[in-house]
């Protein structure tokens, strides 16, 4: 009597910690074969996270793709996972963290993936305002620090009866901080922030900009009291790309054309818009427009690619003429990947995101 024996793929067997550089020079059908060989080896104790603005060799592998929180919340309802693998940048991964329990690990593919918009915001310049806009306005501030913003900035709202908020429930958040206090100080993307509160009807006289290169953040006393909406000085690199020519340009070329925008968008931009929402809303507007409906979208360049590969309906535009995609959300690339899941195989986690108390 014979037996057939089934061999199950397997992924190639690395020392600990094993170095990036034997990862480099790989041809890419052999990257992306040894990434599928890693991912059967780990089976369902891996899950890999792949945001909306990844590039396609990337986003191919992963078992989720979505925008930063909801990537972590659905990472964590896969039974029996026991690591996280975030291609996304550093804030994402300590969010899926923060939300995963100790014996979860999250990786990061490459450390070096980062976000220009979170880099623009520290806590030692948060405190420094804080303090100085404590001493003209008192206890009337209300912190709210997007999600796109470190989790000491996170426990920093935490701290102080502030709060966190993403794109999508922006409105929500800032009625909730004027609920509580008069003011709120908005960090570290401003357009977000400007966008939102016009839009709930906030004048503009009442919302100012802290730059915190400056004295009051380049404030006087008198417009800080004035102020209902104090915006940090930041912005998202890829979203100023767009301009409100832009929108022009195409409205001149395709007169039927329907413009929808991120709100990290500058507000010129959004007001000539027809539509503005978060990536996740994008989708959704696009998609349940008419049939043939024509867009221009103005969010980052490889999702807007990837909308118009996957929607055979709808024929889609990127909004700015220029090229631009989210540079450091690239430097998570397929080598990286597999350089962290065949040292997973080999029980080593490389690049861990870990959080620690008090910013948990």
């Amino acid at each position: 009597m014979s037996s057939t024996i089934i061999m199950q793929p397997t992924a190639p067997a690395v020392d600990a910690a094993h170095s990036f550089a034997a990862y480099a020079g790989l041809a890419a059908d052999e990257i992306h074969e040894r990434i599928r060989a890693a991912r059967a080896a780990l089976g369902q104790r891996l899950v890999i996270l792949g945001h909306h603005y990844q590039q396609d060799e990337v986003i191919q592998h992963a078992d989720f793709r979505g925008d930063s929180l909801k990537l972590a919340q659905q990472g964590m309802q896969v039974d029996g996972v026991a690591h996280m693998v975030f291609c996304g940048v550093h804030f994402m991964a300590e969010t899926a963290d923060i939300l995963s329990p100790p014996e979860v690990s999250v990786t990061l593919p490459d450390l070096g993936a980062g976000c220009s918009m979170a880099d623009m915001a520290d806590l030692p310049s948060v405190e420094i305002c804080w303090e100085e806009l404590t001493e003209v306005v008192g206890d009337t501030v209300t912190p709210i620090t997007y999600i796109n913003s470190g989790a000491d900035l996170k426990a920093f709202c935490g701290r102080n009866e502030g709060i966190v908020c993403t794109s999508s429930n922006a409105a929500r958040i800032l009625e909730w901080g004027f609920a509580r206090r008069e003011r709120v100080l908005f960090f570290p993307d401003q357009h977000l922030g400007r966008n939102t509160a016009l839009d709930m009807g906030v004048s503009a006289d009442q919302i100012v900009v802290w730059d915190p290169a400056l004295e009051l953040g380049g404030n006087t006393e008198a417009a800080l009291q004035q102020a209902r909406v104090i915006l940090w000085a930041g912005h998202c690199s890829v979203h100023q790309m767009f301009l409100p020519e832009h929108v022009d340009q195409f409205r001149a070329t395709y007169p039927d054309i329907k413009i929808v925008a991120h709100p990290e968008c500058s507000r010129e931009v959004v007001e000539k818009s027809d539509a503005t929402g978060s990536t996740e809303a994008i989708l959704r507007i696009i998609r349940e427009s008419p049939k043939g409906t024509r867009w221009a979208v103005g969010t980052e360049l490889n999702l807007v690619q990837r909308i118009n590969a996957e929607d055979p309906h709808h024929e889609v535009h990127f909004l700015s003429p220029t090229y631009c995609v989210c540079s450091t959300m690239n430097r998570i690339d397929p080598p990286h990947l597999l350089w962290t899941l065949e040292n997973l195989v080999a029980g080593q986690v490389v690049n861990p995101i870990v959080v620690e108390e008090p910013d948990r």
